[in-house]
């Protein structure tokens, strides 16, 4: 049976087997001496000449081969113990090596934490470059940012419940990733930018509180703490009101800090509140970083942004937009008049930053079918284009739609400021680059002639 590096300190004086990679390996004369790793830390393995077919085995090791160790734990000589390691007093004698698999020397060092090595070669070999401590704890540290929030919310009485990723194109802000259908020619499915429309259709089926650790798409340029594709906590609730949800997202996440991240202090609690308009005066910015000290990694100034313009203009365009989204209800909405100018409407809408970045954004939904086709018509929608793009949800709401709303923190950026890493790649398993690449798959990449035949495709080359 396999022992796992971090128990083997519980197991002196008995003849365990490891697995694992060799980390470094060390010769002394007639003693070899290697680091074997696996994702739980790793061991000091000694070969000495009391086994010479095994120490002669021993002599062909390299760093990154994949090897099982049978031997007996020891404790360490004093002076030779490794305090800086939580298996620095013991070490394993050596009985037996099988090498499970050689490997090629790797294109880069995997014992330091990566930074100076150019991004794009750590992308294309990604798999080598999760090998290295930090990222594995990134890794580890997002797994548990996920872990405590499903079970807070499970606590709540929220239930997860997963959403198509193949749906409908519909104008929500980004370009749309689509997906050409092979049965229906000439039409497409869409990636979802976010399950907005389908969360929302959750509460007309009466679900009243889901929650989803999503994937969401969007075809909009890339930055350092932005990706093609990334995963959100996303959240709604039935017969609710804005104090509630932001109550709600304080209490999971004060508890998050608190439980999960000791080390780390919130600059203000309860989380301050300020108005858009108050925001932009007094710090520039809708994400403003309310830190007292900038250089302090472990400190944490959550805020809400409040009060958002409901619409803005589109200079280019020439028309009105929704600075969130059409489905965000305008403030006292039943005393407005809607078709006058709609500068001052103000939307119910949030945001949640968090040391100069927004990590969410939500708002309460207009759930009045009458005032929502208003709204699309107001960004300059014809009548029969919002029933084309939007029926099925307005169809919906006639049938006894409760009054909702939500929110969706990205795990992506917080993972990233908790992790103290300067752009959200350093936490997510294979990022692409900061254009939009998969340089380990090699992608996006061309389809072959039968597959474009199939989904009724031709591809124009550009003229020169």
């Amino acid at each position: 049976m396999r022992t796992l590096t971090k128990d083997a300190p519980n197991k002196i004086g008995e003849q365990i087997t490891l697995m694992g990679w060799v980390h470094a390996r060390r010769d002394h004369g007639k003693l070899i001496f290697i680091d074997l790793r696996d994702r739980w830390g790793i061991v000091q393995v000694v070969f000495n000449p009391k086994n010479k077919e095994v120490l002669l085995e021993a002599s062909r090791l390299r760093p990154e081969w994949v090897v099982k160790i049978e031997g007996v734990v020891k404790e360490r000589p004093e002076g030779m113990q490794n305090p800086e390691l939580p298996t620095g007093k013991i070490e394993m004698e050596a009985m037996k090596l099988e090498i499970l698999a050689e490997a090629k020397t790797p294109p880069f060092t995997l014992d330091t934490d990566g930074h100076e090595i150019g991004e794009e070669n750590r992308l294309k070999y990604r798999y080598l470059d999760l090998r290295r401590e930090r990222l594995k704890r990134n890794l580890i540290l997002r797994d548990e940012i996920i872990s405590f929030i499903r079970s807070c919310l499970h606590e709540k009485d929220f239930i997860e419940i997963e959403t198509p990723i193949l749906t409908k194109s519909t104008p929500e802000g980004a370009r749309d990733y689509v997906v050409p259908s092979r049965l229906y020619p000439g039409k497409f499915y869409a990636l979802p930018q976010s399950p907005q429309q389908y969360k929302q259709l959750l509460m007309v089926a009466g679900v009243e509180r889901y929650f989803q650790i999503v994937r969401c798409f969007r075809d909009e340029d890339t930055r350092g703490d932005r990706q093609p594709e990334f995963t959100q906590l996303d959240i709604e609730m039935s017969f609710t009101n804005q104090e509630e949800i932001l109550n709600l997202i304080e209490e999971i996440f004060t508890e998050l800090i608190k439980k999960k991240f000791p080390e780390k202090h919130i600059t203000q609690s309860p989380f301050p509140r300020l108005s858009y308009a108050e925001a932009m005066e007094k710090h520039g910015s809708d994400k403003p970083d309310l830190r007292k000290n900038k250089d302090d990694k472990n400190e944490l100034a959550f805020a809400f942004i409040i009060d958002f313009p409901m619409f803005e203009w589109k200079k280019d365009e020439k028309r009105w937009d929704a600075v969130h989204h059409p489905f965000t209800k305008i403030q006292n909405s039943e005393s407005l008049n809607l078709d006058g100018d709609p500068t001052g409407f103000l939307a119910e809408q949030y945001d949640f930053v968090l040391n100069g970045y927004e990590v969410g954004g939500g708002s309460i939904r207009e759930h009045d079918p009458t005032i929502l086709e208003k709204v699309f018509e107001i960004m300059g929608n014809k009548k029969e284009d919002v029933r084309e793009k939007f029926g099925h949800l307005l169809t919906a709401f006639e049938y006894g739609v409760p009054p909702h709303g939500g929110i969706a923190p990205g795990i992506d950026r917080l993972a990233m400021i908790l992790a103290g890493e300067p752009n959200i790649r350093e936490v997510i398993a294979f990022p692409k680059t900061g254009d939009g690449r998969d340089l380990m798959m090699d992608a996006p990449s061309e389809l072959e002639k039968k597959q474009l035949d199939e989904l009724h495709l031709e591809i124009k080359k550009k003229k020169k």
